[in-house]
Formats: structure tokens, C-alpha cells, sequence
């Protein structure tokens, strides 16, 4: 036999021990040959896995959601920072100013997937998180974040009247004076929330951007208490400011007390709870210095007050200049000055006859202190028949003045 056969029949022998170990149950094919296919890398030493392989299951990625973002700027301080990991679980959260000081309390969700800050934060500082998240297979990342709240220009305040715990007449609406221009007045009326025991509703009325007044439409009902409940801390007033506080003002309202004045009778009669009480002779403005018309409301009383020409706009040579003076048992009604108050020594002979004064209501001596030890601060005076304009809603608390229709329309 040549060499040529000899290698032949070798090769047919060697396909044919193949095929027989195939046909025995072996597993010759089954493990690729070197010549085919260069081996796959081993997976045994990385056995958690993000990404699809060959040996070991898929651990799927942390989905991370934090609020606010990194970086972020001009965060509201009513905003609660957040952190929430999918397909893994957090630890180790901690929210805390970059200045210094406690870390923000917060809670965690019952599946550990969830953070959420308690407290509110502070105006103008920068804030750093730090967290761990942990994935399904154990592993651990460390994260830090930081973000800035808003600038303290940014914040808007608000004083009240009546103050809490006082008590006022029935004519005292409530006023809110907000540091900063409200250009969202919608979001601020509805964050601010008037509870009254009488339930009578209430209307909000903007006398200027910075400047609203409430009240029913018919004077308080007698010893009815009102709330005035404000949630305005992280309300956006608009134009970049932000609410920076919440308070609670309480106040109670006395007797429905009310004096009406009649310049054609030079009477005043008072009345509460709807009953005459009083009456007494008045003298009031004269025809140069007419008494205003209408609803005031007492702002303030002082058993003694200074009055000066000067802030009437006299000076000495002026007709009805006068040098400054004190008059007993003053109630003021207006900013601009006029009062109910005893009468000048020399004017008591007019009390009740004519008008001597510069717009204001003139009681002889008993009755000015009658008047004064018994009516209060947001009690009614009511002035008929002057000839002059009604009390200007700024001038003092004029806002009986405006018609219901027309006060409870923004």
C-alpha cells in the first residue's frame, strides 16, 4: 500500500471513532473545537451583572430620583427634598446646611426605597445631600448632591390686624400688609383660610398690590370669633417672591356698637346690639371743614391727645388756624384727623345748636367720657347729612362705605 493510501484510510478512521463516540452518547460536537471558535470569557469571578452575559442573571440598574436636582438654584424652602431609588433601596441619608448646623429630619419609606424631608428649609443657604444607594445584589454606591434655597431678597412677609387674642368692635375688617408686591393673589387668598363662628362669609378686597381688606358683608355678628389660619410659607406670590411664614391670628368680636350722627338734629345716638343706649348733642364740622359722611371705624383712643393745626395743612395766619392744643377723650375716625372728642371749653355753648370744629364730633364733657369709656376700637360712627363725601376706605377703615357687590369684586 502507498504512503498516499496509508494517510487516507488514517483520515477515514479518525471521522469514523468520531461518529462512533457521538453515537455512544459522547459529547465531542458539543464542546466547540479550538479550530472553531476561540473560548468564551469566564464569568465565574463577576457573578452580579448590569449588563445581559452568559453565566449569571441580570441585576437591574438604580433608577435615582432626587429633588431638587443637583446644582439646583432659588429653591422654594417649602419644597420637600426627596430622594427615591428604583430596583434598589437607600441609607445613610443626610440633608444638612452647607453652613452648618442640624441635619433636615426626615423619613423613610417602609421599603427603604423613599426619603423624605420633614422640616421645612431655611431661606438663602445652600444645602448638601448625602446617600447611599444599595441595589438589589447588595452593592453600594455613595452619592453627594448639593442646591441652593431662595435668596433672602426674595422673601415676602406680612403683618395683620386685629392682632391675635385682641378684641374689636363689629366694624374692624381684618387687614393683611404684605412687604412685597402679590401678583398671584389667587394662590395667596386661597392659602389664607377665614373661619368665623357666626358663619358669615367674608370677601377679599385689594386696595393695592401689597394691601387687602376682608370682611363680611354686613358688620360682625356680636361676640363671634374669627380666624384668620395663614399657610403662606413657600407661596409663590409671583414675580420670583416667595412666602416665608405661617401664623394663625385669632381675634374676638364684642357687641355690635353703633353711633349715628345727624348734623341736621346736632344729635348723636348710640346704639347697641340694635338698642338706644344713648343721646347727645354734638357740634361738628363747620362749612369750611364739612364732617365726612358715611361709615368710619374707631382706630384708636387716647384719653388725652395732641392735636397741631400743622397736620391739617394750617399755619399761623391761616384762617381756622389753631395753636396746638390737647383735647380729652379723643376716638380717632380718619389718618387725616378727625375725631370724636370733647368739645374746646369754647365751644360748648355750639353742642348742639351749630358747628364750630374742623370736621370732628364735639361732646360735652360727660358725654365725651360716656363715649369713650363705653365704645371701642373697631366700633361704628355713623355721620348723616353733612353735605360731604362719605370716609375714604384709606383714610381709615371706610370699607362700609363701598357697596357689598362692588367690595367682594377682585
Amino acid at each position: 500500500m502507498t504512503e498516499k493510501s496509508n494517510r487516507k484510510i488514517g483520515k477515514i478512521l479518525a471521522v469514523a471513532a468520531i461518529c462512533a463516540a457521538v453515537a455512544a452518547g459522547g459529547f465531542g460536537v458539543a464542546t466547540a473545537p479550538g479550530w472553531a471558535n476561540p473560548a468564551p470569557e469566564s464569568e465565574a469571578a463577576t457573578p452580579v451583572r448590569n449588563e445581559p452575559g452568559l453565566a449569571a442573571p441580570v441585576v437591574k440598574a438604580v433608577e435615582l430620583g432626587v429633588t431638587p436636582t443637583d446644582g439646583a438654584k432659588g429653591v422654594n424652602p417649602a419644597v420637600a427634598p426627596s430622594v427615591k431609588a428604583v430596583n434598589g433601596k437607600l441609607k445613610d441619608v443626610v440633608l444638612a446646611p452647607a453652613a452648618g448646623g442640624a441635619p433636615v429630619k426626615g423619613s423613610t419609606s417602609a421599603d427603604g426605597s423613599t426619603w423624605t424631608a420633614l422640616d421645612p428649609l431655611l431661606f438663602n443657604s445652600v444645602y448638601n445631600y448625602s446617600f447611599t444607594i444599595v441595589d438589589e445584589a447588595g452593592r453600594e454606591t455613595k452619592k453627594a448632591q448639593t442646591f441652593t434655597t431662595v435668596e433672602s431678597a426674595n422673601e415676602a412677609d406680612a403683618a395683620v390686624y386685629p392682632e391675635n387674642g385682641s378684641t374689636v368692635g363689629s366694624g374692624q375688617p381684618i387687614e393683611i400688609v404684605f412687604s412685597e408686591p402679590v401678583a398671584n393673589k389667587a394662590a395667596v387668598e386661597k392659602a389664607v383660610k377665614i373661619s368665623v363662628s357666626s358663619k358669615q362669609p367674608v370677601a377679599w378686597h385689594w386696595y393695592t398690590d401689597q394691601r387687602v381688606r376682608i370682611r363680611p358683608e354686613k358688620f360682625w355678628a356680636s361676640n363671634s370669633q374669627v380666624t384668620v389660619d395663614m399657610k403662606l410659607f413657600g407661596v409663590d406670590f409671583g414675580n420670583g417672591m416667595i412666602g416665608n411664614f405661617n401664623a394663625k391670628v385669632q381675634f374676638k368680636v364684642g357687641p355690635q356698637r353703633l353711633a349715628v350722627v345727624d348734623d341736621l338734629t346736632k344729635t348723636m345716638k348710640v346704639y347697641f346690639d340694635g338698642k338706644l343706649v344713648k343721646t347727645a348733642p354734638v357740634t361738628l364740622g363747620d362749612a369750611e371743614w364739612l364732617s365726612p359722611t358715611g361709615y368710619a371705624v374707631i382706630m384708636e383712643q387716647e384719653r388725652r391727645s395732641k392735636f397741631n393745626a400743622g397736620s391739617i395743612g394750617l399755619k399761623p395766619g391761616d384762617k381756622g388756624y389753631y395753636p396746638p392744643l390737647t383735647v380729652e377723650y379723643a376716638n380717632r375716625l380718619t389718618s387725616s384727623g378727625v375725631y370724636v372728642h370733647q368739645a374746646l371749653q369754647s365751644a360748648w355753648g355750639a353742642v348742639g345748636r351749630y358747628n364750630v370744629s374742623h370736621g370732628c364730633v364735639g361732646l360735652l364733657p360727660a358725654d365725651a367720657a360716656w363715649f369713650f369709656n363705653n365704645m371701642k376700637s373697631g366700633d361704628v360712627v355713623q355721620t348723616l347729612n353733612t353735605g360731604a363725601p362719605a370716609v375714604e376706605p384709606l383714610e381709615g377703615y371706610g370699607d362700609w362705605n363701598i357697596p357689598w357687590a362692588q367690595y367682594a369684586k377682585r
